[in-house]
């Protein structure tokens, strides 16, 4: 049994953490420290390796981005981290609900999520860079290494390490985790061939800005002025999601839509407030409102890059793997790319502890047998619930406006990362070594 583990916490699987676990004796080396990578540090040093991040960024002052979403499969990770919840819980959003709207703005539906919130657990909706930078400032806390401004320019591996070669330094350990996102270099290591990203067919343009002069006009007020609230708008190949946060103080808002453009053209790139209005010429006047208030600087126009299912997330010698949108990007409609990502950090660390030093490429296998098909099904929902939202029937909505709403399964916000890595992993390990 984990050294780390008390017989209560053993009994069920979950850990509790003491100041100083017992020492692994495995070093992992991470590139990119995005949610993946961090969360893969933060577990692994409560199971007692070491971690080292490498980040491109040379700065973590950069507020970069928007909303994201927590649901309470990865919340239950955040709230093992002492003092990270409640860090949180002021800058996360609180409504209890999504009003769904047709595009001209006719009430469809309304969600409520309280006994859904109750049955699965907490949810953390907010800005990408305030929620990141609490999550990086915890991981420096508990001892996690990390490196910033480093150029990953190679991966390599043999049968006793792995490493890469960044800023012109071999950094090696005893196995290497890629977090780098969708444009990942570790994947020609894994894969063994360059593996280019592809256009998904959609964009999104997205914002985050003060409320202030929302509470001003009286098409827009009424999202603000009442505290946090959370709207969709649905149309044609369509939807419009806005959210007012911190009690209405900060607004959010993203829509997604057809775009063609080839990838290579630049993923992400300042947003033209012509070109978003002209896309959602004859909706709702508040939806165009909300376009133009928003400032230059805070409108992104983002590509959503495709890429095929991998067949593998672990490379040859098994010392190396793909984690969070490296081994699998999420379309915004999942709403779960950010806790997908958080889940793999959670039971890399896991299979690390109980498959040992001596037998690191079998608890990378194992983590990838553990995870590989609860991922790409989760996936899926990502397309399904945009076709749902874009090719709904809205005549047949009038009589069914319950076919609109966002699903929340079981199978997916009632799971716990950590908890089920614990009661399979002897088994998948022991099925690797027969």
């Amino acid at each position: 049994m984990a050294p780390y583990m008390d017989e209560n916490s053993a009994s069920n699987g979950t850990s509790t953490t003491t100041d100083k676990p017992t020492p692994s004796g495995i070093r992992v080396v991470i590139v990119g420290c995005g949610y993946a990578g961090l969360t893969a540090a933060i577990e692994c040093t409560r199971k007692g390796h070491s971690c080292i991040i490498l980040e491109s960024f040379k700065s973590t002052n950069v507020q970069l981005g928007d909303v994201i979403s927590f649901g309470s499969n990865s919340s239950r990770i955040f709230q093992r981290w002492p003092g990270v919840s409640e860090q949180l819980d002021p800058i996360t959003h609180k409504s209890q609900c999504l009003k769904y709207k047709t595009w001209t703005g006719e009430d469809i539906y309304t969600q409520y999520w309280g006994s859904e919130e109750e049955n699965f657990g907490k949810r953390y909706n907010g800005h990408r860079g305030e929620i990141h930078k609490i999550v990086y400032d915890h991981a420096i806390e508990q001892g996690v290494e990390i490196r910033l401004g480093q150029q990953v320019t190679e991966y390599f591996e043999n049968d006793n390490e792995a490493g890469v070669i960044s800023n012109g330094e071999r950094i090696t350990g005893d196995v290497v985790l890629g977090a780098d996102g969708v444009r990942s270099k570790a994947r020609q290591l894994v894969l063994g061939y360059d593996d280019a990203p592809k256009p998904s067919g959609y964009a999104i343009y997205r914002a985050w800005m003060s409320s202030d002069d929302l509470a001003k006009n009286d098409l827009t007020k009424d999202l603000v002025i009442n505290g946090d609230s959370h709207t969709g708008w649905l149309g044609p190949d369509i939807h419009f999601l806005a959210a007012s946060i911190k009690d209405g103080k900060e607004f959010s808002w993203v829509f997604t839509h057809k775009d063609e453009r080839d990838v290579d053209e630049g993923w992400s790139e300042p947003g033209n407030h012509d070109d978003a209005c002209r896309i959602l010429e004859g909706w709702d006047p508040a939806v165009h409102a909300l376009v133009r208030m928003t400032p230059p600087e805070k409108l992104v126009d983002w590509k959503l890059v495709y890429r095929d299912p991998l067949p593998t997330w672990i490379s040859e010698k098994g010392r190396t793997a793909l984690i969070g949108d490296a081994a699998h990007p999420f379309l915004p409609t999942s709403i779960q790319g950010a806790s997908q990502a958080m889940e793999d950090g959670a039971c890399i660390a896991v299979c690390l502890q109980l498959a040992g030093k001596d037998h690191v490429d079998d608890a990378l296998r194992a983590f990838e047998k553990i995870r590989y098909d609860r991922v790409r099904k989760i996936q899926k929902t990502g397309e399904t619930t945009r076709d749902q939202w874009h090719k709904a029937d809205f005549d047949n909505l009038k009589k069914n406006p319950e076919a609109i709403k966002l699903k929340r399964e079981e199978w997916v916000l009632n799971h716990d990362a950590e908890t089920h890595a614990y009661s399979v992993c002897p088994d998948v390990l022991a099925s690797l070594r027969h």
